[in-house]
């Protein structure tokens, strides 16, 4: 279900992206290839031979806003440079300059290597000095192409993490496995077995999941998260085994989920560390509060949830 759901989400954001792009098009929100009027200034003078001149660049606010027909006002004056080659001039604004829209967009579709903007400048007297037009690259399919871009930004970014992860969960279930040969895994069973067995009543005793689900609690009650998802994995993996069903979760494998999800945190999150330094300290008993009333209500939702009919029906081990 949860994969119709995304696809929905992914295929109607395409369409509201086409939308709005189909809209700036029809209305010529970007004016492509039409130029725009400015006037330039050479700080240094103007050489006609020179590669790269530095320019002083003036938009009037009325002509931008009749332009582009919005209510944004440019700058007073913008720094640039005025690039000369055989192909013709191109005027680059600084990188510094604060862009209105949607000049700001046009910008960030035809930006130099540098990300300037940049453009054609057209209609240049021969002295440099005065009136000119600058006309910029066409715009078309904004938000289709940022919608794209996000997408597969966000696909490297889920590779990377799975990548990653490959290293710490080799680390963390090797030793588990040596745990498990050198008879640590069975003791802490029979450790925590009067404290987890109220919450996993289904779970036989003795059964090595009451174990991983020890191990897990415990990275995250330490802000230990590389060790948390291998001994969340593991756990599920052993409470799979009580399992009947292969696409159902039981009442043990919601209860931690829910435990995972809303646990204790002792150790603020190495993020808010890196964020607040020393601030952090002042963070810890709201953190710690707040988390033990998480745990509390994600205890008791658990266990109504699991007396309702319906859910009652559902369990695979009913």
């Amino acid at each position: 279900m949860l994969n119709y759901i995304w696809a929905g989400l992914i295929v109607s954001s395409f369409l509201f992206a086409i939308g709005y792009d189909v809209h700036d098009l029809r209305t010529d929100r970007f004016r492509n290839g039409e130029p725009l009027a400015l006037a330039l200034a050479f700080p240094n003078g103007y050489d006609s031979t020179a590669r790269q001149v530095p320019v002083t660049i003036r938009i009037e606010p009325a002509t931008y806003e009749a332009f582009y027909r919005t209510d944004e006002r440019p700058d007073s004056v913008y720094g640039g440079n005025l690039l000369q080659t055989r192909e013709g001039r191109q005027l680059r604004f600084d990188t510094a300059s604060r862009l209105p829209e949607p000049l700001a967009t046009i910008g960030k579709v035809s930006a130099s290597r540098d990300k300037e903007l940049q453009g054609r400048l057209v209609n240049l007297s021969p002295t440099g000095n005065g009136q000119a037009s600058v006309i910029f690259e066409p715009v078309r399919f904004v938000k289709l192409n940022a919608i794209a871009a996000a997408a597969l930004d966000f696909a490297k970014t889920g590779a990377d993490i799975a990548l990653g992860l490959i290293g710490v969960l080799a680390l963390f279930l090797g030793l588990l496995k040596i745990g498990e040969k050198a008879g640590i895994i069975h003791g802490l069973v029979r450790l925590v077995q009067p404290i987890l067995r109220p919450l996993f009543p289904e779970v036989p005793r003795d059964h090595p999941a009451l174990a991983m689900i020890a191990l897990a609690l415990t990275a995250n009650v330490f802000g230990l998260g590389n060790a948390a998802t291998p001994f969340g994995i593991k756990a599920m993996e052993e409470l799979q085994k009580l399992n009947k069903s292969d696409d159902t979760a039981t009442n043990p494998m919601v209860m931690m989920l829910a435990l995972s999800t809303a646990s204790v945190q002792l150790v603020p999150p190495v993020l808010l560390l890196a964020l607040l330094g020393l601030q952090i300290n002042r963070l810890v008993f709201p953190i710690i509060v707040t988390g033990l009333f998480g745990v509390i209500i994600a205890i008791v939702a658990a266990k109504l949830l699991g007396r309702l009919p319906a859910y009652r029906e559902s369990d695979p081990n009913r």
